[in-house]
């Protein structure tokens, strides 16, 4: 009796470990919980540099010299997952992404962050200072953690009736490595609230409220709009980003959080160019503001 178990509990075991191998070799890898891939050990230290190239060379219909001149506001970013969208071109401007289109403020923006905090699709958020001139440079360090790999940023183009420029989701992780540099161009982007043609058009609210679209340089095909170059195939970068890994990893940040060379107050001019450096203060922000 016990001679005829054995064979029977040896082919059992051998059926239970091929339906095993077999479950791993077609099953799909996991992935994590954040949705993005990302399975990289430990944070990421980067800048972020942003420069301005909005000149009157490059852009020189109906350019802003004064009341106010051509010039940058802060730049709000945020380190979040996908589950989390600070602005998307194709869908309509939430209130926080209009008010700040529009104006520059950003309580509203601030408050969809902070609940979404709570929820942890969003890490971290970052500013820099804005930029009074249409050329210029701002930067922020960052801690990009596995959890919320992706960033998303905005910055006003001012004067403009809702015009700003940014990116969306950009992803800073593939797969277990975190990227170790990226360069991206900016191009101006309408929130779709304000339907101002020009940079110094008076306040028109569009209503209803449109998608956000990109700007291109026959779109909107009108001859009264600022951006409008028929005889260009695609306007040249109005701005740009680059970020770049640190081989630090910088202190605990707090929920928004600026960078500066040490001991630097007043912007710093570059060499060799009109260009300015803004950098502020590291300082604690309450996640009130």
């Amino acid at each position: 009796m016990m001679s005829s178990e054995r064979p029977a509990c040896g082919w059992l075991h051998k059926l239970l470990v091929l339906l095993v191998k077999l479950h791993f070799a077609f099953a799909e890898p996991l992935q994590p919980l954040n949705g993005t891939g990302c399975t990289a050990k430990g944070p990421a230290s980067y800048i972020l540099v942003f420069t301005g190239h909005w000149s009157p060379q490059a852009f020189p219909k109906q350019y802003p010299l004064f009341r106010p001149p051509a010039q940058w506001s802060k730049l709000i970013a945020a380190s979040h997952n996908r589950h989390f969208r600070l602005w998307e071109e194709g869908s309509s401007a939430s209130p926080g992404v209009q008010s700040f289109a529009e104006v520059g403020v950003t309580v509203e923006l601030m408050k969809a962050a902070k609940e979404a905090r709570k929820k942890r699709t969003v890490g971290v958020m970052y500013r820099t200072a804005g930029i009074p001139n249409g050329i210029g440079h701002s930067s922020t360090e960052m801690l990009i953690v596995p959890r919320n790999p992706l960033l998303s940023l905005m910055v006003k183009m001012i004067p403009s009736p809702d015009w700003f420029v940014g990116v969306d989701s950009l992803n800073l992780c593939e797969g277990n490595r975190w990227k170790q540099e990226v360069t991206v161009d900016l191009q101006p982007y309408d929130a779709g609230t304000d339907s101002g043609f020009t940079f110094s058009s008076p306040n028109f609210p569009t209503s209803p409220p449109e998608n956000i679209t990109k700007i291109t340089s026959q779109m909107p095909n009108h001859p009264a709009n600022s951006f409008y170059y028929p005889r260009l195939k695609e306007l040249p970068p109005i701005a740009s980003i680059k970020i770049t890994r640190q081989r630090r990893t910088p202190d605990r940040q707090t929920s928004i959080s600026n960078h500066i060379l040490p001991n630097s107050i007043n912007p710093q001019r570059f060499s060799g160019n009109n260009a300015k450096l803004f950098l502020t203060k590291n300082i604690y922000i309450p996640e009130s503001i």
